[in-house]
């Protein structure tokens, strides 16, 4: 029996998908739970920016290597271990009495979490075929904002109700469970159904040493522009709502947790609409390059609002302004788009890897920039609102990066061709 055609694939499919679902909604889940961290250890804004960051920071120094080893070796494997570690991750963070606990947690945590996209995207291309394989791509990529989703009004929700030990640890033991599925559906189950891998892209792949593949690639011009178009849009949107996008509505606006998240919530519906939607509007003008010039634009512009109105806006204005930056996120999909535009099969994995490490290198940068932002001004002048004001000049600054990455990328028009690979990511 041939995987594309099999029922079964149904099963890995909606089982992936969930694990993803559950592993997302960690990267953004402690920004509900700042301001508690920082009373129950007694820790300041930087930290909690560093402590932020530490998982972005581990995830975006695995990527490269990630898509090398689930090119050559296979996915299955390493998103198995990926789920584990995620919940282990979590879990230790749930009965953490010390910081240094908690960045280990969240080590840990980041660890697994670098395994999810590449191989998560692998192990759909082989079970299949190309056409299904577009249109299930984009509903993979919605499923990382149905995470972030998760993490806002339910989570806050679970919180409120159990207190964030026992959501956090309930989450973590939900995601151990997750492993233990993957390795049932991915490998025992499948070795019963289906008696030989596909071994084709992996001996392709083992041809050329990594030094001179790596090599190649940090010379191309073409990826160092899809980098900074993924740094642009990725970095200030997770990283603003996975550390200081609660307290900002919270100390600013005055609201309680739960509406605080309900306008993160916003911008996660403004991603879910993103992917699909600038996807299709990228196949019907059979073009990359300008949707996503106009997505880094109005990206740009919604981060620049913020500063123009003094890092305080109306509270309706600050409604539309996260669903137009969580539009923007959700767009970044055309970043891979390009990618399987502008670089062969086999290569793939290590350039995807490459350009989301730039996303989330931003992801990184911005709490810890953010942080340090808002201790010097509450230090200085005890002023919230000025620090906010000034650190919103840091996703500013991102977004004109990313405007420049997509004025530098050279895209290839190819016609029908070029209309089914700009949906794959």
């Amino acid at each position: 029996m041939d995987k594309q055609n099999s029922k079964y694939r149904w099963v890995v499919f909606v089982s992936v998908l969930f694990t993803y679902l559950l592993m997302a909604s960690q990267r953004t889940a402690p920004g509900l739970i700042t301001d508690q961290l920082m009373r129950d250890f007694q820790v300041t804004a930087s930290t909690i920016g560093l402590l932020t960051s530490i998982q972005f920071f581990v995830y975006t120094i695995l990527q490269i290597p990630m898509g090398i080893l689930a090119d050559r070796f296979g996915p299955n494997f390493f998103l198995i271990i990926g789920a584990t570690l995620t919940g282990l991750g979590t879990i230790i963070y749930s009965l953490g009495t010390h910081e240094f606990v908690l960045f280990f947690a969240r080590i840990l945590t980041g660890i697994g979490d670098a395994t999810i996209w590449v191989n998560m995207v692998l192990i759909l291309a082989q079970w299949f075929h190309t056409r299904e394989f577009v249109r299930l791509i984009g509903l993979a990529g919605m499923t990382g904002s149905l995470g972030f989703l998760l993490a806002t009004v339910p989570f806050s929700t679970w919180i409120q109700l159990f207190g964030w030990r026992a959501t956090f640890f309930s989450a973590g033991l939900l995601l151990c469970i997750c492993g233990v599925l993957l390795y049932f559906v991915l490998v025992k189950k499948t070795k019963r159904i289906f008696v030989e891998e596909p071994i084709i892209i992996i001996e392709e792949v083992r041809r050329e040493k990594t030094s001179v593949l790596l090599r190649r690639i940090f010379s191309n011009r073409q990826a160092w522009a899809l980098f900074f178009c993924h740094f642009g849009v990725v970095g200030g949107y997770v990283g603003f709502i996975s550390s200081w996008a609660v307290p900002y509505g919270m100390k600013m606006y005055e609201t309680t947790r739960s509406d605080a998240s309900q306008l993160i919530m916003i911008g996660l519906i403004g991603a879910l609409i993103g992917a699909p939607l600038a996807s299709w509007i990228s196949s019907r003008l059979e073009t990359i390059k300008r949707p996503y010039i106009v997505v880094q634009i109005t990206v740009l512009v919604g981060w620049f609002t913020f500063v123009l109105f003094k890092g305080y806006p109306s509270l309706f204005l600050l409604i539309i302004l996260f669903f137009i930056i969580g539009f923007g996120y959700g767009a970044s999909a055309l970043t891979f788009a390009a990618v399987r535009q502008s670089f062969p099969l086999t290569e793939s994995g290590i350039v995807s890897g490459f350009a989301n490490t730039g996303g989330f290198l931003s992801a990184v940068l911005l709490p810890i920039i953010f942080g340090y932002i808002l201790d010097h001004f509450q230090s200085t002048s005890g002023s919230l609102v000025e620090g906010y004001y000034y650190g919103f000049f840091t996703p500013v600054l991102f977004s004109i990066i990313g405007l420049i990455g997509v004025i530098l990328y050279r895209e290839k028009r190819q016609g029908a061709e070029h209309k089914t690979n700009s949906h794959i990511s």
